[in-house]
């Protein structure tokens, strides 16, 4: 019996054991250098990634936004190609190349949603609307974030990808980035009062529906008077 523990135990430390761990600077080469070129050093068709940190790595890798199908293409979330050990390696890779932030831990359960609302309100709203549902810009889709985890809408924050700037700590301290993310998840399932939601689609819309569906009723009441004003 100790004689099979013992070839059991020599067999998982074999060099093939250890070589099935992901190599961060393998998977690289085989799906980023052609864009981001050795060493992250940058290319015409991708910018440099030395210096970005493990925060942008782990944003694009884990929301799908990387690899692009196109170089021009718009970042969309999608399933990522990698396994979480594959990401794992490749934002360890990436984080090597140069001093940078790390991923942020964010803590939501500390935050204020109030204090979100207006932060959201004065930073995020005019782009992803009020309640995160996104819509249209000049020259891009802005995303919904119902899909959102509370580490990327903090990421997000930091590095601004794609076309949304980016907000430091000296813009939005980490306290108030707890708050924002909370609201962002309190925004996912808010708490419908005033009665049918269509789809949080904005107040302006909703009031515009209310109007159409009123001035419906109306005419609708008219009718029905005039015809027995007829009779």
């Amino acid at each position: 019996m100790r004689r099979l523990l013992a070839v059991a135990a020599v067999v998982l430390l074999a060099p093939g054991a250890a070589a099935a761990a992901p190599s961060g600077s393998g998977l690289y080469a085989e799906n980023c250098l052609s864009c981001h070129g050795p060493g992250g050093s940058g290319t015409a068709r991708g910018p440099r990634l030395r210096g970005v940190g493990a925060i942008a790595a782990d944003f694009y890798l884990r929301t799908g936004y990387m690899p692009l199908l196109s170089p021009g293409d718009q970042p969309t979330r999608r399933r990522s190609p990698f396994t979480a050990r594959q990401i794992d390696a490749l934002v360890a890779y990436v984080a090597s190349l140069g001093k940078g932030l790390p991923v942020p831990r964010p803590h939501p359960e500390r935050g204020s949603i109030p204090v979100g609302l207006r932060l959201f309100t004065e930073h995020c709203a005019g782009c992803h609307q009020v309640v995160g549902e996104g819509g249209y810009v000049t020259g891009a889709r802005v995303p919904p974030l119902e899909q959102a985890s509370a580490t990327q809408i903090a990421e997000a924050v930091r590095i601004g990808p794609y076309l949304m700037p980016r907000f430091p700590r000296t813009q939005i301290s980490d306290r108030q980035l707890d708050s924002l993310v909370a609201y962002v998840q309190w925004a996912k399932h808010p708490d419908d009062r005033g009665g049918w939601a269509i789809g949080h689609i904005g107040p302006v819309p909703e009031g515009l529906v209310a109007w159409l569906l009123a001035g419906t009723a109306l005419v609708a009441v008219c009718v029905v008077i005039g015809k027995r004003n007829e009779a």
